[in-house]
């Protein structure tokens, strides 16, 4: 296993989102539970951009505001969620700060890997993964030890 991510984009899953989530400290970490629902998607918006801004990278925010929109719409629209469904496994958005990336990540549910698609430009659906792809450093999911999975995007700062 890597010790950090690899300068150039060179991301793997050995240095994903379970790396992020143990090397950042608490003052570093924004988490917030969302409810599986179309409204979410506003919510984590506004999350990604406060905590940039808190965290003095203000100039991320447009860019991780988009990709963020399009991993909690997936998460809402694909997560599959059993009918005995409890509340203890929400989807849920998780802002890792580690100079000089910030890693976005979107868990939920479902144990099924995204899988994106050639982009289809006059249809409404499918350009989710490309958009995320084209904004971030690097993307890609893990599987949670707990279940479900967490979709993430890499970005690097100016730091």
């Amino acid at each position: 296993m890597s010790d950090e991510p690899k300068p150039g984009g060179q991301l793997t899953r050995d240095v994903g989102f379970g790396w992020f989530r143990r090397a950042a400290g608490a003052s570093d970490t924004t988490m917030c539970p969302l409810a599986p629902q179309a409204d979410s998607v506003k919510t984590a918006r506004d999350v990604t951009r406060t905590t940039l801004q808190q965290w003095g990278l203000s100039e991320l925010s447009d860019d991780a505001a988009l990709v963020v929109s399009e991993l909690v719409t997936n998460a809402v629209r694909y997560a599959l969620y059993p009918a005995n469904r409890s509340d203890d496994r929400p989807i849920t958005l998780t802002l890792l700060r580690i100079a000089p990336h910030v890693l976005l990540a979107v868990s939920d549910p479902s144990d099924q890997a995204p899988s994106p698609v050639q982009p289809d430009f006059v249809s409404e659906h499918g350009r989710g993964l490309y958009i995320v792809e084209t904004y971030s450093q690097a993307w890609g999911w893990d599987a949670l030890d707990e279940g479900g999975k967490a979709v993430w995007a890499l970005f690097r700062t100016g730091d």
